[in-house]
């Protein structure tokens, strides 16, 4: 009895240490999404001097990135749905090594742009496909944590584009900002080339042997993995279907509407403005020169560390806690900031503030809106209609994020400072309303309960309920 016990437990860690690497290698698809958003920060101020870039365009060198990604998501849902997760994150991978070195060779600002765009085309491809991925091969002990850790390699490649940029910056070498991210890019393809493919990908293939072997590879008992292969083919067994199940089913439309929604709470909520423009808000503040690259490193770096406790806590605390935690104190930063801004920061302590006030801000929504709602927009749609319904949360991500990056130079130009910040810190405040009345607490609760209680037409906040 022992000895069965301790093989029992030997299993249970191997399989636990497999999905693990197998998550790792799937979430570094985020690491291509923070690397563009990082770089761009830090590279923008060289690009507008190089090309003599006017306000305007340097708008949409930021947010044709966003452009290329919306794109992207829309045409990943039917890259992933045909050719499988996992090729379609090969797909992405050779895109992104593609358009890191169109921007590292740009010859204008046209040139930019369309090197920005097929990075961005990448980004929309692995955005959607790797929370997708990652939600197919976890358990509901893990998923929240699994999910999350894309959410940490998009903070992890921000942070390390952000010193990739102040060292280049030394001498203004843009292009090797650019050109250097290639690498990580090539890196992620020969991972992910070793990756298993979904269970539930190949079950939707009729390919059910297949599924069960990965299943028996990732569960700690063979027991685990069959009773996950029915569940699925339950599933599987409803007429439901892309459109068609939009078009007709009520319950579907809701879920859709609800991952939009947590998509335009994530963007607005103003994460990207900080991380797209934080070289030109620290200039605000009176930082001038490599001070305004090095405070961009450290906020980079404290984004990085915020969202690993997020990790450890979203399958512990839930969902919706550290939402409201996290809007609430997004709330107050962001006040804080507006009033900074409107008295002035001429003192040392002022400045200190303005950049306290920042992390502070940052660790929030790294521990609560970043990575919780790829979580949730991966849990919530049914598994028939979940490619279609991730396609719309990614698009919306992706769109909401251009709105925000090509709008923020002409709305601090427009409203000024304090304005604008006191403006974020009411949509937060908004925002935490709203995780009341619609969303849902997912915590320990399978994908197959969270689609019955949908289906079955209960209230979108109370879909995550036990049955």
């Amino acid at each position: 009895m022992p000895e069965t016990a301790a093989a029992s437990q030997t299993n249970e860690t191997s399989a636990h240490f497999r999905t693990i690497i197998i998550g790792i290698l799937a979430a570094t698809g985020g690491l291509m999404s923070g690397l563009d958003i990082g770089v761009i920060s830090g590279a923008l101020d060289f690009v507008a001097d190089t090309f003599k870039a006017s306000t305007f365009a340097q708008e949409w060198i930021v947010s044709a990135m966003m452009a290329g990604a919306a794109i992207g998501a829309v045409l990943a849902g039917w890259l992933a749905r045909i050719s499988g997760r996992k090729w379609a994150l090969v797909g992405g991978g050779v895109i992104f090594v593609l358009g890191s070195l169109a921007c590292a060779f740009a010859w204008s600002v046209s040139t930019m742009i369309a090197g920005r765009a097929l990075m961005g085309l990448a980004i929309g491809i692995a955005a959607f496909t790797s929370p997708l991925y990652l939600s197919e091969i976890a358990s509901e002990n893990t998923r929240g944590a699994m999910i999350s850790t894309y959410q940490l390699m998009i903070t992890v490649g921000i942070f390390l584009a952000f010193i990739s940029d102040t060292l280049f910056s030394y001498h203004g070498q843009w292009r090797w900002m650019f050109g250097v991210i290639a690498i990580p890019g090539v890196l992620f393809v020969i991972g992910v080339l070793f990756l298993p493919y979904s269970p539930r990908w190949l079950m939707m293939q009729g390919r059910r042997e297949e599924a069960l072997a990965v299943l028996k590879d990732l569960r700690p008992t063979p027991h685990e993995a069959h009773a996950e292969i029915r569940a699925i083919d339950e599933q599987l067994q409803q007429r439901q279907g892309g459109f068609s199940l939009l078009l007709k089913n009520a319950n579907f439309r809701r879920s859709i509407l609800l991952g939009i929604l947590l998509q335009v709470m994530q963007q607005f909520a103003g994460i990207n403005v900080v991380m797209y423009y934080a070289p030109k808000i620290f200039a605000l503040a009176g930082f001038v020169g490599t001070a305004q690259m090095w405070c961009t490193a450290m906020i980079g770096f404290v984004n990085v560390l915020a969202t690993l406790a997020a990790i450890g806590l979203v399958d512990r605390w839930g969902r919706k806690p550290i939402l409201y935690c996290g809007f609430s104190i997004m709330t107050v930063a962001m006040g804080a900031l507006a009033v900074l801004n409107h008295v002035g920061m001429d003192s040392q302590a002022a400045k200190v503030l303005c950049v306290f006030l920042i992390m502070i801000f940052i660790v929030a929504h790294a521990m609560s809106a970043g990575p919780l709602m790829w979580v949730l927009c991966s849990e919530i749609q049914p598994i028939k209609g979940r490619d279609l319904g991730i396609t719309f949360s990614t698009l919306t991500n992706w769109v909401s994020n251009m709105i925000v990056g090509a709008s923020f130079l002409s709305i601090l130009g427009w409203l000024g400072g304090a304005k604008t910040f006191g403006l974020m810190g009411l949509l937060n405040a908004l925002f935490f309303v709203l995780t009341y009345v619609f969303v849902p607490e997912t915590k320990g609760v399978s994908l197959e309960v969270i689609e019955q209680n949908l289906m079955a037409g209960k209230k979108l906040r109370d879909i995550g309920q036990k049955v």
